[in-house]
This record gives C-alpha cells, sequence and structure tokens, in this order.
C-alpha cells in the first residue's frame, strides 16, 4: 500500500448496506484499520454477526426511511462524539428488465435505496460534519450511471441520480474541510452478480466469474479514499477500472 491505514484509527465510521457484499468487506476492512464502526443494514442476523467479529456497533437500518438513517448518525455521534466517515453503500440492482416490463412499484423501491438512502445519508451526516470542520462522505457508485444497460433502466437511472446528487454535495461543501468523493468499482463478486447473471439480460450477466474483482479490492479502495493520499480525488468520481487508481491503492 502507497498510504497509511492507520489514518483511520479511532475514527468513527458509519458504513450502509453492511451486512453483505462490497459493505461486509468494507466492515473487515475498517475494524482492522482500527476504525469505531457503526454498521447499519435491513438484515439484523448477519448484522449481529459482523459485529461479534470486529465490535462493530450492529444498527438495523432501511436506509429508505430517513428517520433511521438520521437515527443511525446520532448513534454513531452520541457513542463516538463524531462521525468521521460516511459509507452510502447500501444499493440493490433488482428490478432488472425491460421499461415496460418492471412495476412503478418496484421502480420506486430501487429509488427509494439507491438515490434517497445517498440522499438521507447526506442530509443527515453533513450537519455533524460541518460542525467539527472534517469529515469524509463516499458514495459507492456504478459505472452504470454513464453506461445505459438494456433491462437497467431503473439501476443506471439511480446510480446517475446519487452520482450527480454526491457531486452537489462536493460543491456544497467545498471549503469547509468535507471531503465527498464516490467511488466507481466495476464489476464484483458478489451476491448482486449471481442476480444479474441469473437474469441474463444484457453483456453483464455473460461475464465469467473470473471478470469480477473481489469485494476486497473495493474495501480497500474505500480505506484510500478516507486518506489524505486521495485528496486530489476529492469532489470526483474514483474508477477502480483505472490502473493507475489500482496502482495507487495498492491492488494487483
Amino acid at each position: 500500500m502507497n498510504f497509511e491505514a492507520s489514518a483511520l484509527s479511532g475514527k468513527s465510521v458509519l458504513i450502509t448496506g453492511a451486512s453483505r457484499g462490497i459493505g461486509a468487506a468494507a466492515v473487515h476492512a475498517f475494524a482492522q484499520a482500527g476504525a469505531h464502526l457503526g454498521i447499519a443494514a435491513r438484515d439484523a442476523a448477519a448484522l449481529h454477526a459482523l459485529a461479534g467479529e470486529t465490535g462493530a456497533r450492529a444498527i438495523t437500518c432501511d436506509v429508505s426511511d430517513a428517520g433511521a438513517v438520521q437515527a443511525a448518525v446520532d448513534r454513531l455521534v452520541q457513542e463516538f462524539g463524531r462521525l468521521d466517515v460516511l459509507i452510502n453503500n447500501a444499493g440493490v440492482i433488482e428490478p432488472i428488465g425491460l421499461l415496460e416490463q418492471i412495476t412503478p412499484e418496484d421502480f420506486g423501491k430501487l429509488i427509494d435505496i439507491n438515490l434517497k438512502g445517498v440522499f438521507h445519508g447526506l442530509r443527515a451526516a453533513l450537519p455533524v460534519m460541518r460542525a467539527q470542520g472534517a469529515g469524509t462522505i463516499i458514495t459507492v457508485g456504478s459505472g452504470a450511471a454513464h453506461n445505459p444497460l438494456e433491462g437497467w433502466g431503473a439501476y443506471c437511472s439511480s446510480k446517475a441520480a446519487a452520482w450527480m446528487l454526491t457531486r452537489v454535495a462536493g460543491i456544497e461543501a467545498h471549503g469547509t474541510g468535507l471531503r465527498v468523493l464516490s467511488l466507481s468499482p466495476g464489476t464484483v463478486a458478489t451476491d448482486m452478480q449471481h442476480i444479474i447473471r441469473d437474469s441474463g439480460i444484457n453483456a453483464v450477466s455473460q461475464l465469467d466469474w473470473s471478470a469480477h474483482i473481489p469485494p476486497e479490492w473495493v474495501a480497500q479502495a474505500l480505506i484510500w479514499m478516507c486518506t489524505p493520499d486521495a485528496d486530489d480525488w476529492v469532489g470526483r468520481e474514483v474508477s477502480l477500472r483505472d490502473e493507475g487508481v489500482r496502482k495507487r491503492v495498492g491492488l494487483t
């Protein structure tokens, strides 16, 4: 690694969508770095198992509920006196299907999680971090924010909107000591890829499993993005498809 993960030691970190995949890998990485962790997701059993392994505070939370996200932030501040890092990671891929096939209800549920969930995190964390004069907020984005894909109308739209929302937050936080960034990890070997593969829709579903990067790589990138070594990317999106970024993070 070309950066000091020890910079996270003692920091207060909240990770949403923490029960599996990228989120669970990030929990282990931040715990190893010595952070004080709040881990939020809907799956209480998985959260408590992770908490037992890492010492994190399990917070059952549906990010589509603004009050639940606010309560998660409030708990971290109450327990640790501050919030240093928010990882807006919670997200879903379904519904997958042609636009005329998916229901308004399913489209709305995805938007509630993938877009409104990011907004709820920003809205709860920004005032705390402004008062501190410091803090890092990272949105876990996707290449789908920039590339339209058949059957992913809901997902692509939500990720494009979340990226724009993150950019707005970065502009509004400029000069306050806050760091707002986005991470586009590429395709990652998680349960979401099984759902994509089983759908059989668009080229991503046809990718060989070996094409997907491990979630631990994404977790390491998130750690790096919280350190001063990533300051050149503040207000921007980090892409793990970029070989220069991978080298900077220490991924091979």
